[in-house]
């Protein structure tokens, strides 16, 4: 009980660093529970161990925050002066490449010049996937390209790519043009890159793509391997992320697999094979987070196992998180391994109460249906805090998937170790895979493509978060108190959830401007979407639809694109996710009504009138056009002039008046600056502003001023 409470008291102090002096406020609760907690709780420990608790919380968030990266006096990071100039960068390849989205390699390189700088420091560094080819990890190359400092999120609730890299003890990223290898290399004949290569090609050769990767990603995990992205988002959209990532699932297998191999020799020669053959795993996945906790967790069993004593999960689950948290505190913030260890918890203590409820349902299927639900209860809360999407089928997926998945994952563990003796076996072992992968594969694609696959519901608040499992942890502690009235919690934990976020779409009004290439607007209006333009398929895949996720937008009731170069691709892929109700062009004139707000089309011209607020539209109109409109009288008096940047006539501004103008661009012409400050009309724009967002209430706000505002204040 006392190592139990330390434990907790050390992970509290890690989850404190959120809150603004949260080490100090556990010790308060330490010392509180010093001073009181026998008069509540007479078989409590002893008083000083929850004054131990609480020095160890506050010592624990000091940790967390000495531990925290920071560039060096000579990171290369500080030597970045013009974000446009082609540098070269010489260091040492420190990861396998990978595939990005955008068909780049990607990897990390300790960097040791620049220049003629002597420099220190970890860079992002993505390459055209040619040069790219041939690289490995240990490698010493020379990199030609644009550095360039990482950007914070643009949008409201967008992927913080500065964060990102400061979380791996990265300040800086290159957009490499040319590498070069340094001379005098000679390829190494042993590494675990070249393992992990091996495996790869073998299973790929016979079983071709997708198959061959998706059984080595089910192997040795996702990050090891390039699975194509299209397989791995719908492996995600259905709630099967959990297969394609490396940890307790596969530990489980493997030790299974040993020790009932291994069952007619000595307890000792079966630990130490057994540990061979976890750590073996570990080196072919790579050191991540929810891989070292399963391997952790294995090893505690082996060590039950060999000393003849009951294993503990839950106490093993604990000194495992523990362990790997002292190793590295940051990772208490890393997705992968907060799901993993959710999951996990919920397998313990929920998968066995569940199963007795199921009692009247054969063993097996009643372990179907209470593995996936007992993981989902325990990481779902999390799940809709970070991404706000519920997968509707995720349940019924995962009870129909577990069988193939077990296959899969056997055999292609059995196929990865004959291929390291004789790869043609491993090829003729993985081919028996076949028609396993093919009925998952198709097994996935069917779900994806039913109607409400899943479910936008809009990112729930950090204090929703911490009621919800506070709920679940209670039941569990609780069970017989809550056994009978398990529906009332299960009332409770959705009230929570929904009726907060029903609240907040039924009445919010919300007018964003998206930092994007193009001019995007999304109009909120009291649960109903007026999205304006689509930008291309990267505008779509990487702001709007993340945006429209997060806010809990599942239907667009009004569509309108004022570009006349329409990208039809890019509005077929946002109706493919989202259903849009009703689209409108530029192509000919035409007045709307969408909700609260009145649309006037006019070839060049787009006028909303929000409340008691009008908005003009120029997309990407010439400058002769503009004095056109002008002097014709086509240009209304309006208080927000919106454009894309580019050249704005005078006559424009002396038309319309604006008392606000908002570019969407990377860079604002200097001219038109000048121009609106002589005017004395404030200046937004998205490259240096970020998303703008305006509501009755607050009028404009830019999101980059309220993140920094916000970093600051941690």
């Amino acid at each position: 009980m006392n190592a139990a409470i330390l434990c907790l008291a050390f992970i509290a102090g890690l989850l404190s660093t959120t809150f603004e002096w949260g080490g100090y406020a556990v010790l308060a609760i330490g010392i509180v529970a010093f001073i009181f907690v026998k008069r509540f709780w007479r078989g409590s420990p002893k008083p000083h161990v929850w004054l131990i608790a609480g020095i160890i919380g506050l010592l624990a968030s000091l940790y967390f925050q000495a531990r925290t990266p920071q560039p060096a006096t000579n990171d290369i990071s500080r030597l970045i002066t013009n974000q446009q100039q082609v540098v070269t960068v010489q260091g040492e390849i420190t990861s396998t490449p990978r595939l990005t989205r955008s068909q780049r390699g990607q990897f990390w390189l300790a960097a040791s010049w620049l220049e003629e700088n002597k420099v220190t420091g970890k860079v992002y560094v993505t390459v055209p996937l040619l040069q790219a080819t041939g690289l490995y990890p240990g490698q010493k190359i020379v990199v030609s390209g644009v550095l360039y400092q990482p950007a914070t999120a643009t949008n409201p609730g967008g992927f913080d790519f500065r964060a990102y890299l400061a979380r791996e003890g990265a300040f800086a990223g290159l957009s490499g043009r040319r590498v070069e290898i340094a001379q005098g290399q000679e390829t190494p004949n042993w590494g675990w890159w070249k393992i992990r290569q091996k495996i790869v090609r073998s299973q790929v050769r016979w079983l071709g793509s997708p198959s061959g990767p998706l059984v080595s990603s089910m192997v040795m995990g996702g990050r090891a391997v390039d699975l194509p992205y299209d397989i791995r988002d719908l492996f995600v959209q259905v709630g099967l992320a959990h297969a394609l990532a490396a940890s307790g699932f596969q530990t489980s297998l493997i030790l299974g697999v040993m020790l009932g191999l291994l069952r007619r020799f000595s307890v000792v020669l079966q630990t130490v094979f057994a540990g061979g053959a976890l750590l073996l795993f570990l080196g072919l996945t790579g050191v991540q987070p929810s891989v070292l906790r399963a391997v952790v967790m294995g090893f505690a069993v082996l060590v039950a196992i060999g000393t003849k004593r009951k294993v503990k999960p839950l106490g093993s689950l604990l000194f495992a998180a523990t362990l790997l948290l002292i190793f590295n505190p940051l990772w208490i913030w890393d997705l992968g391994f907060q799901l993993s260890f959710l999951a996990t918890l919920g397998l313990i203590v929920t998968v066995p109460p569940l199963i007795k409820c199921l009692d009247w349902l054969p063993v097996v299927i009643a372990a179907l249906i209470a593995v996936p639900l007992s993981a989902a209860l325990w990481t779902l809360p999390l799940q809709l805090q970070v991404f706000g999407v519920v997968p509707l089928y995720s349940l019924a997926v995962n009870i129909l998937s577990t069988p193939l998945i077990s296959v899969i994952s056997i055999g292609g563990i059995i196929s990865a170790i004959a291929c390291l003796i004789y790869p043609l076996a491993g090829s003729a072992l993985a081919w028996l895979l076949y028609y396993p992968t093919h009925f998952l594969i198709g097994l996935v694609e069917f779900f994806a493509q039913l109607p409400g696959n899943s479910i936008a519901v809009g990112k729930i608040s950090v204090w929703q978060l911490l009621i919800v499992y506070a709920l679940i942890i209670l039941a569990w502690l609780q069970p017989s108190w809550w056994q009978k009235r398990s529906w009332l919690i299960g009332v409770m934990i959705i009230g929570i959830i929904l009726i907060p976020i029903w609240h907040n779409q039924a009445t919010v009004f919300r007018a964003t401007i998206l930092a994007t290439s193009d001019p995007v607007l999304v109009l909120q209006d009291q649960g109903k979407v007026l999205l304006v333009n689509s930008g291309n398929r990267n505008t779509v895949q990487f702001s709007i639809l993340p945006f429209l996720q997060q806010q809990g937008v599942n239907q667009i009731e009004w569509a309108i694109a004022t570009d006349r170069k329409t990208n039809h691709r890019s509005w077929e892929e946002i109706s493919q996710r989202l259903p849009v109700r009703n689209f409108y062009t530029s192509t000919e004139k035409q007045t709307s009504v969408a909700g609260a707000t009145k649309i006037q089309i006019d070839n060049d011209v787009l006028q909303l009138q929000i409340k008691e607020q009008t908005w003009i539209l120029l997309d990407d109109v010439a400058p002769e056009k503009q004095q056109h409109l002008a002097f014709t009288k086509k240009l209304p008096r309006a208080q927000v002039l919106w454009w894309s940047g580019e050249v704005l006539e005078k006559e424009v501004i002396e038309a319309v008046k604006p008392e606000v103008a908002i570019a969407s661009a990377i860079d604002v012409d200097t001219d038109t600056m000048t121009l609106l400050n002589q005017s004395k009309i404030p200046l937004f724009w998205t490259g240096r502003d970020g998303a703008i967002q305006w509501t009755p209430e607050k009028g404009f706000r830019a999101t980059v001023d309220e993140a920094e505002n916000s970093a600051a204040l941690l």
